[in-house]
């Protein structure tokens, strides 16, 4: 069974930021490389939503509310999955979660991010 888990939320004031983790327990014979993966987001009273993806090879996709402020990224070192987020602004406060784009694996916790004004 995999187990997604989610780091590096927290708060922060409106323009700044957070980079937040995404590893991976549980799955011994595939690193994330070989999934196309993505962070998803779920603000309160609303639906868990697609933030951004990153494709198995190259290429990334983004929400347009989080464009050319959020970057997806891997860490193939750490076998995990990054999101930078700068120029926060509070319709960021939400939980984030990753996983891979098909929604594969069991979700996770999620990680609390609160921005305020």
């Amino acid at each position: 069974q995999v187990q997604l888990v989610e780091s590096g939320g927290g708060m922060a004031q409106a323009g700044g930021s957070l980079r937040l983790s995404c590893a991976a327990s549980g799955y011994v014979l595939t690193s994330f490389s070989s999934f196309a993966m993505g962070w998803f987001r779920q603000a309160p009273g609303k639906e868990r939503a697609f933030v951004a993806g990153i494709l198995s090879a190259t290429g990334t996709n983004y929400d347009d509310s989080v464009k050319d402020r959020f970057t997806i990224s891997r860490d193939y070192s750490k076998n995990t999955l990054l999101l930078q987020m700068n120029n926060l602004g509070p319709e960021d406060t939400a939980v984030y979660y990753c996983n891979t784009l098909s929604e594969m694996f069991p979700w996770g916790q999620g990680t609390q991010v609160t921005v305020s004004s």
